[in-house]
C-alpha cells in the first residue's frame, strides 16, 4: 500500500504546483493588459482578480502588493513572457546566444538586437511607472530597483567583453557600463523612434553601430 500511495501524492503535488504556476501566469497576463490600458492608478487588485477569475487574496498571497504585482508584470515583459521570466537570466535564449557568440562585433550586435523588443514590450509599462514614481514612495523605489538591475546587467556584459580582451583598452569598465546604460535607455529609444520617427529597424542598426564604435577597439 505504501508504494501505491507515494506516487499518487507526488502526482497531486506536481499537479498542484502546475496549477499555482498557471494561475500566476494568468494573473500577470491580466494585470499587464489592465495596466497598459488604464495606467497604474486606474487598476485595482479587485479588478485584476475579477478579470482573472480568482480571489483577491490569491493575488496578495502570490505578489504581496500592487507595486510588486506591477514589478512582476514588468519583469515578464522585459523577459519576453512569464515562462522566460521564470528562467535565470543566463538561460534565456537571447542572452544565451550573446554569451556563446565568439566574435565581439557580432556579440555586441546581438546585444543591440535585444533592445527594440524590450522597449516595445515593456516601454508602455515603464512610462507609466516613471510618471507615477515621483508621487508614490513604493513606486519610486521600484523604479530605482529596475534601473539599478538594468545597470548591473549591463555591467556584467561589459565585464564579459573585458574578460575576453574585447573592450577598448582606453575605456574603463565603469565608463563603458554607464555609456551602455545610456545608449540602450528607453529615453533614447523614445527620442529616436517616437519623436524623430525612426523605424525600429533603423534604431537597431544605429544602436549596434554606436555600441560597436563605443565599446570595441577600431
Amino acid at each position: 500500500m505504501t508504494d501505491d500511495v507515494k506516487p499518487r501524492r507526488a502526482y497531486r503535488s506536481t499537479k498542484r504546483a502546475e496549477q499555482v504556476a498557471q494561475t500566476r501566469r494568468d494573473i500577470l497576463a491580466t494585470a499587464g493588459a489592465l495596466f497598459r490600458r488604464r495606467g497604474y492608478t486606474g487598476v485595482s487588485m479587485p479588478a485584476v482578480a475579477g478579470e482573472t477569475g480568482v480571489a483577491v487574496e490569491t493575488i496578495y498571497r502570490a505578489f504581496g502588493s500592487k507595486a510588486r504585482l506591477f514589478s512582476a508584470v514588468v519583469d515578464a515583459a522585459v523577459a519576453g513572457g512569464t515562462s522566460r521570466a521564470e528562467l535565470p537570466v543566463e538561460e534565456r535564449p537571447a542572452i544565451r546566444a550573446i554569451i556563446e557568440e565568439p566574435d565581439p562585433r557580432r556579440q555586441v550586435a546581438r546585444y543591440a538586437a535585444t533592445q527594440p523588443g524590450i522597449h516595445r514590450r515593456a516601454g508602455s509599462l515603464l512610462r507609466i511607472l516613471s510618471e507615477a514614481a515621483p508621487t508614490d514612495a513604493e513606486l519610486g523605489a521600484l523604479w530605482e530597483s529596475i534601473e539599478t538591475a538594468r545597470l548591473h546587467g549591463q555591467a556584467r556584459f561589459v565585464a564579459m567583453l573585458a574578460g575576453r580582451g574585447a573592450l577598448r583598452p582606453d575605456l574603463s569598465i565603469e565608463e563603458a557600463r554607464d555609456g551602455l546604460w545610456t545608449l540602450t535607455s528607453l529615453a533614447v529609444f523614445d527620442k529616436l523612434v517616437g519623436s524623430r520617427g525612426w523605424t525600429v529597424e533603423r534604431y537597431e542598426r544605429w544602436l549596434a553601430d554606436a555600441l560597436i564604435r563605443f565599446l570595441l577597439p577600431d
